[in-house]
């Protein structure tokens, strides 16, 4: 019997080679090649098949004549957060890929959903981990008791396609792609092979039965879904779970959808009972602020259309060594080091002997210019020991000439500082000439440079 050939399939791009190599001729990257078998034999045991040509000039059709209402098209999950990332719901014939660390609420997030969409549509939930007596303990903690949802453990993954076509489900879930497994092939579940032609497999029947699939993926080391980089191509959209596990609240953000916008997040609190919407975040994420405590200062910043304020925290005190400390959480490290050079030489504060260290409350990420004022003036309050107003708000982006520059979104942004009631706003004097301040019941003061917006702190 002869030996099954064996190749090596790149991780991130799914190339194959014949020999291992340390860099992938196709994508450049470093160590991803990995044994697998040809794509060939998915299905044919080895051997190309045959293509037979088709006639397709049935399946011709106009784009007008097309059915694109919105209510018929997407279904809602019950989750308004979830609803939020997907674009307004989830597209029927979709397939979505759910990922995350391990622990931090994605089967739990799907398990839940089923209790709304269960009343009105049937949904088979596919495990290969679990036990459908597991999945009916964890269904009872979480109160799940739908009498639409059926359970499969199953890791065969033709077999699921099979079942899928013939009970036609409405709604499909699959935890998770790593788990399943195609007969034909030979490498393991989980291999580079395996993860690519089951997902492939699952997108072709979601599209023909228009079933929407959603999909869970478990990540690596590195934080990447596990598997080759063209799954993420191959399905229609990617949720990504972020959060820390000593605290309670989860950032659901899309990076990829082809149905809505791709900065959107949903935020959820883990507690007992499983998840719980977070509607308005930026209450909770400025609850406890302290008050009449120096360094402390408000951001804004934009997650999609929607405006956060998050507490930004900096402490400067002297340094025991000869190289000071510079620690930043929530934000751009080298950011920080392009914020404090700019106060140094263009408004003669010296931090050469201090240490920094920066915070951003409840485990926020700001990745936007739009908070280097706010970093600015918690750094300068924490330097002078001079505390920031807690009514007063901050936004703004710092060129490197210890200018102001304009940012986008500045009504919405306006508007969510009025509405969590703070009665001093500090911006770009190009941002508040593009909206009528007399709209706003919050003050407003426009400032031009750094020095300008330190000198609004008195005022």
């Amino acid at each position: 019997m002869a030996k099954p050939k064996l190749v090596y399939v790149c991780s991130q791009c799914g190339f194959e080679s014949t020999k291992w190599n340390g860099r992938c001729p196709n994508c450049g990257e470093w160590n991803t090649l990995e044994e697998g078998a040809p794509a060939a034999s998915a299905y044919s045991g080895g051997k190309a098949r045959q293509r037979t040509a088709r006639d397709l000039s049935s399946a011709i059709v106009g784009l007008r004549g097309i059915d694109s209402d919105h209510d018929e098209v997407r279904y809602s999950t019950g989750l308004s957060e979830l609803d939020r990332v997907l674009g307004g719901g989830l597209v029927k014939g979709s397939l979505v890929l759910l990922g995350g660390e391990p622990g931090i609420g994605k089967s739990t997030m799907l398990l839940q959903i089923c209790e709304f969409l269960g009343e009105d549509h049937t949904i088979l939930y596919v495990s290969g981990e679990e036990s459908a007596r597991q999945i009916k303990l964890r269904a009872n903690r979480l109160g799940v008791r739908s009498e639409n949802l059926y359970l499969l453990a199953e890791n065969d993954c033709e077999a699921i396609c099979d079942v899928v076509v013939k009970e036609k489900p409405e709604i499909v879930i699959i935890d998770s792609i790593q788990t399943m497994s195609i007969q034909g092939l030979s490498s393991a579940c989980g291999s580079v092979a395996q993860v690519r032609e089951c997902t492939n497999l699952f997108m072709r029947t979601a599209k023909s039965e228009e079933i929407p699939f959603f999909i869970v993926g478990h990540v690596n080391k590195d934080g990447a879904i596990a598997g080759p980089k063209v799954m993420e191509h191959i399905v229609d959209a990617v949720l990504y779970f972020e959060g820390q596990r000593n605290l309670s609240y989860r950032i659901l953000r899309a990076v990829k959808n082809r149905f809505g916008s791709t900065n959107e997040i949903g935020v959820f609190e883990m507690r007992d009972r499983g998840l719980a919407q977070v509607e308005n975040p930026s209450q909770l994420l400025l609850a406890g602020r302290p008050t009449d405590v120096s360094g402390c200062c408000v951001a804004c910043v934009m997650e999609g259309s929607r405006p956060i304020l998050a507490e930004v925290q900096a402490l400067v005190s002297k340094s025991g060594f000869s190289s000071p400390r510079r620690t930043a959480d929530g934000f751009d490290y080298n950011r920080l080091y392009l914020i404090i050079a700019v106060l140094e030489k263009r408004l003669g504060f010296w931090f050469g002997g201090l240490d920094v260290y920066l915070n951003v409350v409840g485990g926020m990420k700001l990745d936007e210019p739009a908070a280097d004022l706010s970093i600015a003036l918690a750094l300068y309050s924490s330097l002078r020991d001079k505390v920031v107003n807690e009514k007063t708000i901050a936004f703004g982006e710092i060129g490197l000439g210890g200018e102001l520059r304009a940012i986008s979104y500045t009504e919405q942004r306006v508007k969510e500082a009025e509405r969590l009631g703070f009665e001093k706003c500090i911006l770009p004097a190009q941002s508040l000439k593009s909206i009528d301040s007399s709209r706003f019941n919050i003050r407003l003061i426009g400032a031009r440079s750094l020095r300008q917006a330190f000198d609004a702190l008195e005022k």
